[in-house]
């Protein structure tokens, strides 16, 4: 017969056979423990099993007891069994030999989804991680279940379904697959946000400091538009401008709002995120105490959700006096000047730990240390003081000693000869620490376009015992090359344009074994090339080279190259009706980088000469006969300034610059008079001037 031990959901018992002359259940008894088999199991090991029971031959129990009801709980705790059952098969001489009976659960085979696409699938497939064998528990199905209904909810499917359906593997015993169904139903949107306990700032001006959690878009233009007439119509006769305004202005907000760049969804942690950016915006406001005391969800239908938020103000405070203690290098009255804040000012937390800390648009008190070798410099501000709305501050200043830098070094370029990232480091050893030298050098490196500009950091190694700092730049190279291949319609014809550029050239590596990988590369050089025809009628080719530190002790870049087109009709070249249009150019130019007015100044000087031979181009290029041979020489100046902060994905700054383009003024140098001469000899030293201004200004849009 059988005994039920516990109320498991599946099946969990002991058996003791047919012999109950020595089992007495209202007297349990004393036994040892005298052997312990265990049966059907096939994928786990048996002294596994006898383990997690921790029940060992030799123990003495009591039949009856709890520690052969406590060794059924703890196999059933572990999720890995359908049925257990603990049987008694023999008591003799005080031993109880015991046979565990174990119904594996089924292992996954395979799984699949329904309802959703494909690429959904492959998202969903990585984020569960199941894999074949996996022991298919509850807890597999529950967890599976959630992270699915996680990964839609952070997608703004709120009321997501899942249900996970078990069917067994035909081909092999006690496996099963997993059909996964997924009904993603609609997004939840957000109706309404009500703030709650504002008094100082609207609810749109609350509202509009969260960032990502927005009500629904809104365009109802003929909603309350008979009564809004009416209503400006009685204000303008009264002549209440202010209500009328307020009336305008109510008929806007609940009719009109656009979501064009931001959705409506509700994803938890965000809306944690953006309470707490309300509170930020009280703070920014003088509201130091403003905090939230609560929000509710309330569930309008499926597919809509309103949200209040319940607020305390608190009262705005202001800055009174602000003392400095513990400076001895600058006066108090400078450091308060970068500071920037005066008496009566607004108390903005955020605001005061910018300006001493770190301040992306303008001078801070750190930076004015830290840019002086003082890189153990720390400032702590305190309120010493409150009283009624003011507050007293304490800035305390350790400024520690001036560190100067021993150690520079480079890691992580594996391309990259160590020249030419050291050439273009402002932290160079021996010199005083400073972080303006340290984001600088960031950018510089980020420049070259060899490594990922996210990944450029440096590892300051400070030694205060020492007053000295080891600086170590990680970077990560980067593909610097670029190859163009491209089509395009012109002509009447297809044309086709390669283009091959290496940014990270050595032309000393040309003939070195083993350095075309797939070229010699690590000398910073560039050289690029370009070729672009749409058949025999027109072929154009280019190359140049770049060598941006002409001589390696100063950035003098110098640059050649060399250009050829030619156009043609078609017509060999010894037919007397061939049309065709040559050019060959040659430019040489000198770029260097400028200490004044600052040193992102760069100067430019070029000398480009440019050869055309013209045949029979009279029909096609009616300048003169169309024949003959024609020349232009130019020089060229670029006065320029690039404070880009990075290359690629700027973020500030600007890059401006003024150029100009002039030829020799041929016609001061004869008596001719050009109005009446023919355009062949007019052009054959071509005369003009170019003036070029360039500017490109950068700003964040959004943090």
């Amino acid at each position: 017969m059988g005994i039920l031990l516990i109320p498991f959901n599946g099946i969990a018992q002991i058996n003791i056979g047919d012999d109950l002359s020595k089992i007495n259940y209202e007297r349990p008894v004393d036994y040892i423990i005298g052997g312990i088999e265990v049966e059907g199991i096939k994928y786990l090991d048996k002294n596994v099993i006898i383990m997690l029971s921790q029940l060992e031959v030799g123990e003495r129990v009591k039949v009856p007891g709890e520690e052969i009801t406590n060794a059924i709980r703890k196999l059933w705790d572990q999720g890995l069994f359908d049925n257990i059952s603990i049987s008694i098969t023999k008591i003799d001489a005080g031993k109880v030999y015991l046979k565990f009976y174990l119904k594996e659960r089924p292992r996954l085979s395979k799984f699949s989804f329904e309802g959703i696409r494909k690429s959904e699938a492959d998202d969903i497939r990585e984020k569960i991680n199941l894999s074949r064998g996996e022991v298919v528990t509850d807890h597999l199905l529950i967890r599976t279940t959630n992270i699915i209904k996680d990964f839609y909810s952070d997608k703004g499917y709120l009321n997501a379904e899942v249900e996970i359906r078990e069917k067994p593997d035909q081909a092999q015993e006690n496996f099963e697959d997993l059909v996964i169904r997924i009904k993603k139903n609609r997004k939840v949107k957000i109706a309404y946000i009500d703030i709650v306990g504002n008094h100082e700032m609207s609810d749109e001006a609350v509202k509009a400091a969260m960032k990502e959690t927005k009500t629904k878009g809104l365009f109802n233009p003929l909603d309350s538009l008979g009564p809004l007439v009416i209503n400006l119509g009685g204000d303008a006769i009264r002549f209440k401008f202010k209500k009328f305004r307020d009336d305008f202005l109510d008929y806007w907000t609940d009719n009109y709002k656009l979501r064009i760049f931001k959705g409506s969804k509700y994803i938890e942690p965000e809306f944690e995120n953006d309470l707490e950016l309300i509170v930020a915006k009280y703070n920014k406001k003088g509201y130091r105490d403003a905090h939230i005391t609560g929000d509710s969800i309330i569930e309008i239908d499926n597919h809509t959700i309103g949200i209040k938020i319940f607020l305390v103000e608190g009262n705005k405070y202001y800055f009174r006096n602000i003392k400095w203690v513990g400076n001895t290098i600058y006066s108090s009255a400078f450091l308060s000047t970068i500071l920037g804040i005066q008496k009566g000012d607004v108390y903005n937390k955020e605001l005061l730990e910018t300006n001493l800390n770190f301040n992306m648009n303008g001078y801070d008190v750190s930076s004015l240390y830290m840019d002086n070798g003082y890189l153990f410099f720390n400032a702590t501000p305190v309120e010493v003081f409150v009283e009624n709305d003011s507050i007293d501050m304490e800035i305390r200043i350790f400024e520690g000693e001036q560190a100067r830098i021993r150690n520079v070094s480079v890691k992580g370029n594996d391309r990259t000869n160590d020249h030419v990232i050291i050439r273009e480091l402002r932290t160079r050893p021996g010199q005083l620490f400073s972080r303006s030298d340290i984001i600088r050098t960031q950018r510089e490196l980020a420049n070259l376009r060899y490594f990922n500009p996210e990944s450029i950091t440096p590892d300051v190694k400070p030694d205060p015992a020492k007053g000295t700092v080891d600086i170590e730049w990680n970077v990560e190279e980067t593909s610097a090359d670029q190859i163009e291949l491209s089509g395009g319609w012109g002509y009447g014809r297809i044309i086709g344009t390669l283009g091959l550029s290496f940014n990270n050239f050595s032309i000393k590596r040309i003939f070195k074994k083993g350095a075309w990988r797939p070229v010699p590369s690590g000398d910073g050089q560039k050289l690029a090339v370009r070729f672009q025809t749409y058949g025999k009628d027109y072929l154009s080719w280019s190359v140049s080279f770049t060598e941006p530190w002409l001589g390696g002790k100063k950035p003098n870049a110098l640059t050649v190259s060399y250009y050829h087109s030619r156009y043609t009709n078609g017509r060999p070249q010894d037919d007397p009706l061939r049309s065709a249009f040559i050019t060959n150019g040659i430019t040489i130019g000198i770029g260097k980088r400028l200490t004044w007015p600052d040193d992102f100044f760069t100067l430019y000087n070029g000398i480009n000469l440019l050869f055309y031979d013209l045949t029979n181009y009279g029909s096609i290029f009616p300048v003169g006969s169309g024949n003959g041979n024609f020349n232009n020489l130019s020089y060229e100046v670029i006065l320029g300034r690039n404070s880009v902060s990075a290359p690629i994905y700027p973020r500030n700054g600007s890059e401006i610059s003024l150029g100009l383009e002039l030829t020799p003024p041929y016609s001061l140098f004869t008596d001719k008079n050009y109005s009446d001469i023919s355009d062949d000899e007019k052009y054959k030293w071509i005369e003009y001037y170019k003036i070029k201004v360039k500017a490109y200004f950068y700003f964040e849009l959004a943090e």
